[in-house]
């Protein structure tokens, strides 16, 4: 969001906490991109603002109870108010948890697998309709084929992203795979190490597809201690979703900080990547925040 809509999402989840009998004096930025994330003082209530036209907040919010009574490792709506959405100068608003960080250090790949696996073992027992992960696929292939939208992407790049999605997709197509419902962009940025363990935020990204899907989010190492892994359906999914990342950080309303320098390195490993089984594939840890 840019700064002036900062401040009325800032507003609207204020007067929403306070309306419903928190106290919220202050609110600190905790992340800005594609919807805002406030840490609401001093009742210490985490609020997630989007505007209203551009959200699945009450879908996030029904699958966060749900994995909760479960069992699954997810971070919980805070319990002080009722968990549903509210709405507010034309911003959706959501309260949950806030959990302070108990460690500074990256989470160690074992214990990342291990959530992972969790949450997708909870995840197997909801009958959830989520869109299929290749709707991301169709979503950057038009962004591709919009040049008032991508204005600044060079021709011999667009076509790079186009191949690397179309042979990717495929492969994965032929590949075949059980699928399920996944949480969609589990990265670093989407993980909190908390007193209660590893808790994976932000399901508003919760597709179908296989497994992998969601392992090519994590930092490569995670993919050695997940269970039953297909090598080479995790390679080309890896490949799928820098291809896809970058072509959101093209896109010319693509609000993530830093996005177009992220969006000029990905485009560099992808090219430089080795072959593989007729891929080119980057073998480094995807970003924190890709969204």
């Amino acid at each position: 969001m840019q700064a002036p809509e900062v401040r009325r999402a800032t507003a609207a989840a204020l007067s929403t906490a306070a309306a419903l009998g928190l106290t919220a004096d202050e609110a600190t930025v905790l992340n800005n991109s594609n919807k805002l994330t406030l840490r609401l003082l001093p009742c210490d209530v985490v609020a997630r603002v989007a505007p209203a036209a551009e959200q699945v907040a009450q879908f996030e919010v029904d699958l966060a109870r749900h994995l909760v009574a479960s069992g699954c490792p997810v971070a919980a709506p805070d319990p002080r108010v009722e968990p549903r959405v509210h709405e507010r100068d034309g911003f959706v608003i959501t309260l949950w948890t806030y959990h302070p960080p108990v460690t500074p250090h990256e989470v160690p790949p074992a214990d990342f697998a291990a959530a992972l696996e969790r949450l997708h073992t909870g995840m197997r027992t909801l009958g959830v309709a989520a869109p299929h992960f290749t709707e991301r696929v169709a979503r950057a292939q038009e962004l591709l084929a919009d040049r008032d939208r991508t204005p600044e992407l060079a021709d011999p790049d667009r076509e790079l992203l186009a191949e690397t999605l179309r042979t990717a997709g495929r492969l994965i197509a032929e590949r075949g795979g059980t699928e399920q419902l996944l949480h969609g962009e589990p990265h670093p940025g989407n993980l909190l190490a908390t007193e209660q363990g590893l808790l994976f935020i932000d399901l508003e990204t919760c597709c179908r597809g296989p497994v992998e899907f969601d392992l090519a989010h994590a930092p490569e190492e995670v993919g050695d201690h997940y269970p039953d892994v297909d090598r080479e359906l995790l390679h080309a999914c890896r490949l799928l979703v820098l291809a896809i990342i970058t072509t959101w950080r093209w896109d010319r309303d693509d609000q993530l900080p830093d996005g177009r320098r992220l969006a000029t390195e990905w485009l560099a490993r992808i090219r430089a990547a080795p072959a593989h089984d007729g891929l080119d594939i980057a073998t480094e840890n995807g970003p924190g925040r890709q969204r």
